[in-house]
């Protein structure tokens, strides 16, 4: 799936339009912690990591930023390109 057109999907889910923004990184700094939680608890508790539960997270971390980025009309696939670009510079 293309960035741009996972960005426009997860739009579709969204529901409401109160403080979307809020909202959205909101949820996505809890939803990072999630992922957190489960990288901690593997590393120094020593549950497995469970995949299913990782990609779980990580796919909200994935929503809730695409909302952020849609609600400021950032294309994902700008960000993206950007980020690629600003590494390959380092």
């Amino acid at each position: 799936m293309e960035f741009n057109d996972y960005q426009k999907a997860a739009n579709k889910t969204l529901h409401g339009n109160e403080q979307v923004l809020t909202n959205c990184a909101l949820g996505l700094a809890s939803e990072t912690g999630q992922v957190v939680d489960l990288v901690k608890k593997y590393t120094f508790h020593g549950d497995s990591l469970d995949r299913e539960k990782l990609v779980k997270e990580m796919g909200d971390v994935l929503w809730y930023l695409s909302q952020v980025a849609e609600w400021n009309n950032i294309d994902f696939e700008e960000i993206a390109e950007f980020n690629i670009n600003r590494l390959n510079k380092q």
